[in-house]
């Protein structure tokens, strides 16, 4: 089965920045996941290239090194996976709205 955009996310759960008990992806990190097909794998084990774009809750963030480090070591252990780009950007900022309900709900923030 193909590699998909959910699979990376549902790794990337796995990634926390360190001053809020919250995984990147309900904190609303994550922007864009992109899925290309990685043309030197083998046709018996296709592989994809992964770019994520991301962003930090702010850009003064100290754990900005730290948490891009752990998005490229975790998505590095998904066999699927050949190669990780990870681009951080600014535009749109980060704001506490894009934080998913369930998170909202872990944080009682409601």
């Amino acid at each position: 089965m193909a590699l998909t955009e959910e699979d990376v996310l549902s790794a990337l759960r796995d990634c926390y920045d360190p001053e809020i008990p919250v995984n990147i992806v309900d904190l609303g990190l994550i922007y864009k996941v992109t899925l290309t097909p990685d043309e030197r794998a083998k046709r018996a084990f296709p592989r994809q290239r992964v770019e994520v774009e991301m962003s930090m809750t702010s850009q003064g963030c100290p754990a900005h090194v730290m948490i891009i480090e752990q998005v490229r070591n975790r998505l590095a252990g998904v066999p699927e996976i050949s190669e990780t780009l990870v681009n951080l950007v600014w535009e749109p900022a980060w704001t506490p709205e894009r934080i998913s309900q369930k998170a909202r709900e872990q944080l009682g923030i409601g």
